[in-house]
């Protein structure tokens, strides 16, 4: 017996898109943390991540999810799905072993979110509607957890005030 084509997908309400974009509220929020020089900066860095790396493991929940839905694939598009958590884990090991941390992995973590449409794409599971908006959102993202990353430097590092430089 042949198995059915999956149903083609609806286009995405408006809830959906709003509740999509809502997601960057928190890690604006904590860009507006760090370049206020709020006293939490450095917890913002640290929530930054640390939401960054939930939503890129998510992101990997999505496509193990779209890979058992579509019943056409291979152990490749399985293997993709775990790699997000599996990296969001390694880009944490620098703090755990007190490196460099976290500017490096914001800027690794930033990186690969705001390419992780790429994956969606090549899996080929996503519909057009769905993809537009991943592409919006993992841009967005992406983007500011690298400014975040960027910003690091002045918040872990702050530049010495010049009157105890002198001493």
């Amino acid at each position: 017996m042949d198995a059915k084509p999956p149903p083609a997908a609806a286009p995405l309400d408006t809830t959906a898109r709003l509740l999509g974009y809502a997601g960057l509220a928190p890690q604006l929020l904590c860009l507006v943390m760090v370049l206020a020089g709020h006293e939490w900066r450095y917890a913002a860095l640290g929530g930054s991540f640390a939401y960054a790396a939930a939503i890129f493991s998510f992101l990997g929940g999505v496509w193990w999810g779209q890979a058992v839905q579509s019943g056409r694939t291979g152990a490749g598009a399985y293997l993709l799905a775990v790699l997000p958590s599996l990296i969001a884990l390694a880009l944490f090991l620098p703090w755990t072993f007190g490196w460099e941390w976290p500017g490096p992995a914001l800027l690794y973590l930033g990186a690969l979110i705001a390419l992780s449409p790429m994956v969606d794409r090549a899996l080929g599971f996503a519909s057009p509607d769905f993809l537009r908006l991943r592409w919006h959102l993992s841009l967005g993202l992406g983007s500011l957890t690298i400014a975040l990353g960027l910003l690091s430097r002045q918040v872990v590092d702050p530049p010495l005030d010049p009157a105890i430089a002198m001493l």
